[in-house]
Order: C-alpha cells, then sequence, then structure tokens
C-alpha cells in the first residue's frame, strides 16, 4: 500500500524533494505492518529492499561463535535499515525483529535509482546513515562487556567454597599475624609468670602446639581449596579471553568488509548519476 508523503518530508533522505517528488515517490513505496514479535528477515536472507520505521521498535541483532546476542541498533521512527544488503546485493547481515507492532516504509532498488535521480544528495544522507551504523558498530566492539570472570565463579560457588576463600584470604593478612602474635603472648604469659604454678598449659605448651598444629591442617586444607578454585577462575578467564579475542577478530574483519562494500558501492552509483547527469 503507497505511504502517506507527509511522512517523506520529515525523513532527512527526502528532506530536499519538493511536494510533487515527495508524492511520485510515495505511490512507489510500499507500506507494510509487522505485528510485535515477528522476525522481519535473518542473517544471511538475500535482501533487495531497505526500510524505514514509521512507527514503532526494529531490534537489529547477530550472534557471535558462541550464540550470544550482540544488539547491533534498535530503529525507531524515522529510522533506515537493511539498506546495505539492497546495495551490494548480498545477504543480510543482521537480523531484525519487531518489538513492537510496527509500521515500515520499503523501499526497492528502483525506488531508490528514481530518488538519486531526483535528489543526487540523498545519496550522502544514505551514505550518512551507513557510516553511523558502522561508527556504532565500532563503538559496540570497543565498549562491549564480555563474562566478568569473578560474576562467573561467584554464581556458581557454595557456601564452603566461599568460607575457603574467605579463610584463605584472611589468613595471609595483617590481622591474622597480629591476632596470633598477641594470642601467643598472652598464652604463653599466662602460663609463664602470671599463673605460675597454677598454669594450665605449663612448658613446653603442649596444648598449645596441639591448637596450632590443628589449625595449620584446617587452613592448609581451607588454602588447597581456594587454590583448586583459583585454578577453576583462571581456566575460565582463559576461555574468555579466547572468546573475546575470536570475537574482535571476528567484527574487526566484518567491518574492513562492510566498509570496503559501502565504499565500492556508493562508489558505483555515484559513477552511475554522474554519467546520467553529464548525458542529460
Amino acid at each position: 500500500m503507497p505511504c502517506d508523503p507527509n511522512f517523506l518530508a520529515d525523513i532527512k533522505m527526502f528532506e530536499l524533494l519538493d511536494e510533487d517528488d515527495r508524492v511520485a515517490l510515495a505511490a512507489m513505496v510500499d507500506e507494510k505492518t509487522v505485528p510485535s514479535g515477528q522476525t522481519l528477515f535473518q542473517a544471511g536472507d538475500p535482501g533487495d529492499s531497505l526500510f524505514i520505521v514509521r512507527e514503532g521498535q526494529i531490534e537489529l541483532f547477530i550472534k557471535d561463535t558462541t550464540g550470544q546476542k550482540i544488539v547491533l541498533h534498535t530503529a525507531e521512527s524515522g529510522d533506515m535499515f537493511g539498506e546495505l544488503a539492497m546495495l551490494d546485493f548480498g545477504a543480510r547481515t543482521a537480523t531484525a525483529v519487531a518489538l513492537t507492532e510496527s509500521i515500515l516504509l520499503v523501499l526497492d532498488r528502483e525506488d531508490l535509482v528514481m530518488l538519486f535521480k531526483r535528489i543526487p544528495e540523498a545519496a550522502l544522507h544514505m551514505l550518512a546513515a551507513l557510516t553511523g551504523m558502522t561508527r556504532k558498530a565500532d563503538e559496540l566492539l570497543r565498549t562491549r562487556v564480555s563474562r566478568n570472570v569473578n560474576e562467573e565463579m561467584q554464581v556458581h560457588s557454595s557456601l564452603l567454597q566461599k568460607v575457603a576463600d574467605w579463610l584463605a584470604w584472611f589468613s595471609g593478612s595483617m590481622p591474622f599475624l597480629l591476632s596470633h602474635t598477641v594470642w601467643f603472648i598472652l598464652w604463653i604469659s599466662l602460663n609463664t609468670f602470671i599463673l605460675g604454678d597454677k598454669a594450665f598449659d605449663p612448658f613446653p605448651f603442649g596444648l598449645l602446639t596441639m591448637i596450632v598444629s590443628l589449625e595449620a591442617i584446617f587452613l592448609a586444607c581451607f588454602v588447597l581449596i581456594s587454590q583448586n578454585r583459583q585454578a577453576q577462575k583462571d581456566k575460565v578467564r582463559a576461555d574468555i579471553e579466547y572468546e573475546v579475542n575470536i570475537k574482535a577478530e571476528l567484527e574487526v574483519a566484518h567491518l574492513h568488509e562492510k566498509a570496503d562494500r559501502i565504499y565500492e558501492a556508493m562508489m558505483a552509483r555515484f559513477e552511475k548519476l554522474e554519467r546520467r547527469m553529464i548525458s542529460s
């Protein structure tokens, strides 16, 4: 169904069109309603049209090699998406899903050629939109947060493991050393100078020796438990670092390919438009 010409006037790419051109373009542009939750297209699907959101929200996302969802952009009223596959005749690079019931304008290649013939400057607006998407992808790559190894291990920690971690930390701290120093001084003082013949643990302090030995055994077990947990944490950290390296490599390669395709497609269009303008 044809769209409303008045809506085209509010879109940056069409703002230079006069009233007659907008009416002519609106007659060619189709309007499509997408229910909430419906998938408009998936990554890898062939694409020969771009979309402009009139109402609603469309989420654009991809999935990385580990299956995690990466949201690239949420297109709202006036936003354009799906232009890359239309320009380079390639497959869709992302999946589009309607977050709410949405009304979209659908432009195919013929509509775009007619627009560029009438207003060549509109190609610059499209190039600006493509550049904006590339910048967002670059920012996403730079700031995307991977799994936190400490949070990952904390979720799977039992109460005993948490106690072992705390005891291992406390046994290597200054409060632990100072408290034991004070304890030993008081114990030895009580059983030598203060209590004298009434000492409950006279020299060579057998009870103190037994208590300290038992404490050392339990502390050694807790420290070993904590070390095993640290080894598991290091393994998770190594896995996360590997995933991050793979993601970074794939995203950088994807950005380079996208930039090359955008440049080639736009240069070809500019050359075609220039030849047509010269011939006319």
